[in-house]
């Protein structure tokens, strides 16, 4: 039977918060005070916008506001190494369907410390099996960054969960995107909700999904191909040398763009 798979079904900005510094100038914060937050439809969501737009800082806050550790790992998961998140999920509330049966959030930049964790966890006797088995039997240490990657999201990721997940195409090529994606909707289908961050014009074809840009007028749901992932990404490719020479010096030493 198909659940709700809406485990996450509104991220809501508290009436009386008040966040300062720079997290009060982003037009996030702004967006989700002025809409009345941001609902969540379906089992595949995706922030996209450019650095610095905010849609990182709002997905760790909605990691940190549902219970997950701030640099990632399960809900169990309990370690810090440099905290460098933002207080914005002190600020949150979040509207919540059933609780998921599994979870787990990927921040891509602190991932090793996570690997590292595990490592840990294993060296400590215990009657259970390592838990390397459940992320496909081999160290996290001992895979490139992105063999571990896919290792977590094939093996780790079970489904009927929630599943946070930071630019998770930061150490894939290509070709390894294409396998994420076809997990991702895997996962979707499997009674999951998904929460990404990315750049990856490959990911954010994912089906089922909803896109929300992040930019300086705040949060707009996109269709897929009126995102600048695609556009600049489809300019490119069929006119690649177009591109270059708008974007390289020319002869003349003037620059295109």
């Amino acid at each position: 039977m198909i659940r709700d798979r809406r485990y996450i079904r509104r991220i809501l900005l508290e009436e009386d918060a008040a966040p300062e510094g720079y997290l009060a100038r982003l037009p996030v914060v702004r967006s989700l005070r002025q809409n009345g937050g941001l609902e969540l439809r379906g089992p595949v969501t995706f922030f996209v916008g450019e650095n610095g737009s905010g849609k990182s800082t709002l997905l760790e806050a909605v990691a940190v506001a549902f219970g997950f550790n701030a640099e990632g790992g399960s809900r169990n998961f309990r370690f810090s190494t440099h905290p460098s998140h933002s207080e914005l999920h002190r600020s949150l509330r979040l509207v919540r369907g059933l609780p998921p049966r599994d979870g787990f959030f990927l921040r891509a930049e602190s991932f090793y410390n996570v690997a590292s964790y595990i490592e840990e966890l294993d060296q400590q006797p215990a009657a259970a099996p390592p838990i390397r088995e459940v992320y496909g039997g081999k160290s996290l240490h001992e895979q490139s960054h992105g063999e571990s990657f896919l290792s977590l999201a094939l093996h780790r990721l079970n489904g009927e969960g929630l599943y946070i997940l930071d630019e998770p195409e930061a150490a894939l090529s290509p070709a390894r995107q294409l396998t994420l994606l076809a997990r991702l909707h895997q996962l979707a289908r499997a009674n999951s909700q998904l929460i990404i961050a990315t750049h990856s014009p490959i990911l954010m074809a994912c089906p089922e999904a909803e896109i929300y840009v992040f930019d300086e007028r705040g949060i707009t749901l996109t269709p897929y191909e009126q995102t600048e992932h695609y556009l600049l990404t489809r300019r490119f490719l069929n006119q690649p040398q177009d591109m270059l020479r708008r974007l390289l010096w020319e002869e003349t030493g003037e620059r295109g763009i």
